[in-house]
């Protein structure tokens, strides 16, 4: 390389470091500061620390129940939700400005989920700005949460679980729950890729539950990703943790009372019923509709969160981990409101459920289904054929035996000490049958 050519070279070096100070400094030099137009708009201005006081006032005294239709529970359940969680949601009083009180914190959330509107539209109605109604959200249902947290419990000796079974044995005797999941629609989250896309063409996240016959949920797991197949959010659950390790104390498996073999049955989940169109009064027909009429009471359940918290009405335009800690604020207001005495007529009044006759066939339609549409944000899983096991196909049958030998009793007679637990769900055959196997050992285990 000759003279020229270095100093060509040293001279576009030195062109090029020149360059890269100067756009270097362009970037670190600070905009001068520019004050602001407002220090709040005039619409926040008029807000007092009385506004929300005055507004829920108005609703309380309406003889037509508008308070409770306004905020979905009675106004002593509201109160008693404000008095926990006010220290925790409460901001400190400066010089600036007055903090938002906590009673219009928990009425901004209250009325987000029981609407699903916008932040944008919350903000015309309680006067305050969309990007505080965005921090608010979050911050009340995590403390809702953490007050309510003991709402949902699973049961922890063999004597709770025979009391929870006690309301499924005239429909399906043995059962001590059923469970199933839903997708819960979310907009696509950034830096995901596919992780959060369904088969449904959709981004969400998956909510499992197992639910009792009192329309109660009894265990609930939120947060996996949609992409995530029905038996793959059962293995990766607590629930199946604690099946595993064989810490659930369910009752020990024993015949079915009142059959004609003493085969000793363990802890099955039943997928799906007989295929195929069968006649009326057949063994594969009756036992399809007794699991049809177990099956409901947890189609019920979905049904009443989506028309109470209409949060679920259409897609969540959230984070996902903002969506799981919502969707748990629902679940645990459910299950508050179903039991409190001031709430519980309002949260579901009669003709609510849907009422069925001693064949679990539907013959009047709860009123929940009138409000629920196809493009909601809780959506069902597909149903995923699978050949069961033949251990499983055994005990469907000996199940189906026994229901056909006791369909002329009145159901109390053939209530036994086996609890059997009921997963409507699509989960994996191979899954529930390895679950079994770990379980039990040697027992003749299967799925049907």
């Amino acid at each position: 390389m000759d003279v020229v050519e270095l100093t060509a070279a040293a001279a576009l070096c030195a062109f090029s470091y020149y360059n890269f100070l100067n756009i270097y400094q362009k970037k670190n030099i600070k905009k001068p500061w520019k004050k602001r137009r407002w220090w709040m708009t005039k619409i926040h201005r008029n807000r007092t620390s009385l506004s929300t006081d005055h507004m829920l006032a108005e609703l309380l005294f309406e003889p037509s129940g508008e308070f409770e239709n306004f905020l979905r529970m009675s106004s002593s359940d509201f109160s008693y939700i404000l008095d926990k969680i006010s220290p925790v949601i409460s901001k400190k009083h400066t010089q600036l400005r007055e903090p938002i009180p906590a009673k219009t914190r928990l009425a901004i959330t209250l009325r987000f989920l029981a609407t699903g509107d916008s932040y944008k539209s919350l903000h015309f109605l309680f006067k305050v700005s969309s990007q505080i109604i965005s921090i608010i959200v979050p911050e009340v249902c995590a403390a809702i949460n953490d007050l309510l947290k003991d709402e949902i419990k699973l049961p922890s000796s063999a004597a709770e679980w025979l009391l929870v079974e006690e309301g499924f044995n005239r429909k399906f005797p043995h059962c001590i729950g059923v469970i199933d999941g839903k997708h819960v629609v979310l907009q696509s989250p950034p830096h995901t890729g596919t992780e959060y896309y369904n088969y449904k063409n959709s981004f969400s996240i998956v909510l499992m539950a197992l639910v009792s016959s009192d329309y109660r949920f009894i265990y609930a797991n939120i947060g996996s990703q949609g992409r995530i197949s029905d038996g793959g959010v059962l293995k990766n659950s607590l629930l199946w943790q604690k099946i595993c390790s064989n810490s659930l104390n369910l009752p020990t498996p024993s015949p079915l009372h009142g059959s004609n073999t003493s085969t000793d049955i363990p802890y099955c989940e039943f997928n799906e019923s007989y295929p195929g169109n069968h006649a009326v009064g057949s063994p594969k027909r009756i036992f399809n509709q007794r699991l049809s009429s177990s099956r409901v009471v947890v189609e019920n359940v979905f049904g009443i969160l989506t028309a109470k918290f209409r949060i679920f009405k259409k897609p969540i335009l959230l984070e996902p981990e903002k969506v799981s800690i919502i969707t748990m604020t629902c679940i645990l207001l459910h299950n508050f409101l179903r039991r409190s005495e001031t709430s519980a007529s309002l949260y579901n009044p009669p003709g609510t459920m849907d009422v069925c006759d001693e064949n679990g066939l539907i013959i009047q339609s709860g009123s929940w289904r009138n409000e629920i549409e196809g493009n909601g944000a809780l959506r069902p899983f597909s149903h995923i054929p699978r050949r069961s096991p033949m251990d499983a196909t055994q005990i469907r049958e000996e199940f189906t035996s026994y229901f056909f030998n006791n369909r002329h009793g009145d159901g109390s007679s053939s209530i036994g000490l086996l609890n059997t637990l009921l997963i409507s769900t699509q989960a994996s055959f191979t899954l529930a049958l390895s679950l079994c196997q770990r379980c039990f050992g040697s027992h003749k285990i299967g799925l049907v």
